[in-house]
């Protein structure tokens, strides 16, 4: 059921169809769902929609509220509403009342709204008056139903809110986060880039390279303090795998599949039909039990061109990848301690995690008595921590019920990253078995869980979350030395090879511009730490150190300064 805000913003929509419409009467109408604070609406027209267009047509809008037209709900019969769509001449809507069809629908529902009239399931608001602030803020091309064969539309994104309050707070949100966009600032920065070479895939320069592997050496400690063993598997496996696995049938749209040798293979979405291979390699005992195994391997996935989003939305990815092989009777510790680790890992980041429940899909692998112990198996762990969560009906793995994990950035804004799911299905199917205390072979259950999920996409939200200010550990460099002349650029050679062995990333800046020009490129740069030396710093052995948060700190000796950023450092300040 639709929120009030969600039914007043797909009303919203509705008159933007209606306003477009009015304006440009030769455009076909695609689609226009509500999305994440706001809507869109999808359009075939001959004019190409620019931002010079939006005041014309939220003009069109307001003239449309302040008659306070009814939405009239109207049925029909499909092919009565196939009739209709095709005298609208409106090829889209025609498109969609035929797969209806197809798909065994005897009707469906249109909304009126004066002379505007849309195919549409509602709710909508009793009238166009009860809409409320209404903001166009872009538009984009979109293949039409997100399919690339399919013609290119013209998407207008639109944002509604019930008070002028909310809208301004909401418009001051996206300044902010045009400001912290993490694509812009991974160019200003020389993190990464995108190149239509490899589109969706993207290529590291050296610093977000170390900043990539900052981020997964931080894991591996993580994993190494809960006991896990780190492994590598194959990129490549042939499509018996998959089809074992029942990613073949249920998830092979999003996998990358060619002939070798005339056989089928396929790039790993993700790591555990792999794992479980390696895991019957070798004869297991219940003594042990549970096996953590961890793997950071790349995973590829064919996302659709529409959908790819910087480093959000990718087709090459890391994850920080778990699984556990276990007892019954020890799934309900290894669900509890990993979700120690979930707390553990978002401390560090500053984020608070909600939890919830995601059960059985429409579309799953296995019967319903299995779907029903794993899940109860989950809603014990969470009990048993005293964790509070929510239900999430149908939002399951095709393979099992899961635990995800939110979080909410320094926007607001909520994104789901930690995912621990409970497999009987996949270690079943693959034949996996261990020997229990009594010499009879048993099948495992395995417990999937990622904590920060894709490590780019978990990279992206940090970027923006700190607005580029990554914490010290975190930063690819963390101390800028700038000499004040020519003469002092070997004792910030000196001070560099101290920092080295310290393990503290510098680097030294003598380019041939001002000392003025370097310290604001360094601040630009969102480094930490500046070390300016001149004269009295080279005599004294000592630095002055300005940083980036707070500014001129004074004068230190270089020993104490070490002392200081390794100690920030050891406490992943």
């Amino acid at each position: 059921m639709k929120s009030d805000l969600e039914t007043m913003r797909h009303s919203a929509a509705h008159l933007l169809a209606a306003a477009v419409k009015n304006l440009y009467p030769k455009t076909a109408l695609g689609i226009g769902p509500v999305i994440e604070s706001g809507f869109y609406y999808d359009f075939d027209s001959n004019h190409s929609f620019t931002v010079e267009d939006f005041k014309k047509i939220e003009k069109e809008i307001w003239d449309l509220k302040a008659q306070k037209i009814p939405f009239e709900k109207v049925e029909k019969g499909i092919s009565a509403a196939h009739t209709f769509t095709e005298k609208l001449r409106e090829p889209y809507k025609t498109k969609i009342v035929l797969d209806l069809k197809k798909q065994g629908e005897k009707s469906v529902s249109f909304y009126k709204t004066g002379d505007f009239v849309d195919l549409c399931k509602g709710p909508h608001v009793k009238h166009s008056g009860l809409v409320g602030e209404v903001k166009l803020l872009s538009v984009a091309g979109a293949y039409w139903l997100g399919g690339e064969k399919n013609k290119m539309l013209q998407r207008i994104y639109g944002t509604a809110w019930n008070t002028k309050g909310e809208m301004k707070e909401y418009l001051e949100k996206v300044e902010e986060a045009k400001k912290r966009d993490h694509k812009k600032l991974g160019t200003q920065l020389g993190l990464f880039t995108f190149l239509a070479q490899s589109p969706g895939m993207p290529y590291w320069y050296p610093k977000g390279f170390l900043l990539l592997d900052q981020l997964k050496s931080y894991i591996r400690s993580i994993n190494q303090k809960y006991g896990y063993q780190e492994i590598s598997t194959p990129q490549l496996a042939k499509s018996s795998v998959w089809e074992t696995s029942g990613h073949w049938n249920l998830f092979r749209e999003n996998m990358f599949d060619f002939d070798i040798d005339n056989q089928t293979y396929a790039l790993k979405p993700m790591n555990c039909p792999q794992t479980i291979l390696l895991y019957n390699t070798t004869q297991h005992s219940y003594r042990d039990l549970p096996l953590k195994l961890a793997d950071l391997d790349q995973l590829h996935r064919y996302e659709d061109s529409g959908t790819l989003n910087g480093l959000f939305r990718v087709r090459e990815m890391s994850q920080d990848d778990g699984h556990i092989f276990s007892t019954e009777e020890d799934v309900t510790d290894t669900v509890g301690e990993t979700l120690d680790m979930v707390q553990e890992v978002y401390k560090t980041f500053g984020f608070e995690p909600k939890y919830y429940l995601s059960t059985k899909p429409s579309k799953a692998l296995g019967d319903e008595s299995s779907w029903k112990k794993t899940s109860a198996l989950l809603e014990k762990s969470l009990k048993n921590h005293k964790v509070n969560y929510e239900i999430n009906e149908g939002e399951g793995s095709f393979y099992g019920p899961k635990i995800d994990v939110h979080i909410e950035d320094s926007l607001g804004r909520d994104w789901q990253l930690a995912t621990i799911q409970l497999d009987a299905q996949m270690p079943a199917r693959f034949k996996a078995k261990y020997t229990d205390n009594k010499g009879k072979e048993r099948t495992p259950l395995i417990t999937h869980r990622a904590i920060l999920g894709s490590l780019e996409r978990f990279l992206g939200i940090l970027i923006e979350h700190y607005a580029g200010n990554l914490p010290i550990w975190l930063s690819p460099i963390q101390v800028i030395i700038v000499p004040i002349s020519e003469r002092h650029a070997g004792y910030a050679e000196q001070i560099k090879k101290t920092l080295d062995a310290q393990k503290i990333r510098s680097s030294v800046d003598n380019r041939a511009v001002t000392m003025q020009s370097r310290l604001r490129d360094a601040q630009i740069q969102k480094t930490p730490f500046m070390l300016i030396v001149g004269d009295k710093e080279k005599v004294q052995k000592k630095v002055a150190v300005r940083s980036r948060d707070s500014g001129d700190q004074g004068v230190f000796t270089l020993d104490k300064f070490v002392q200081k950023i390794a100690q920030e450092v050891k406490n992943l300040k």
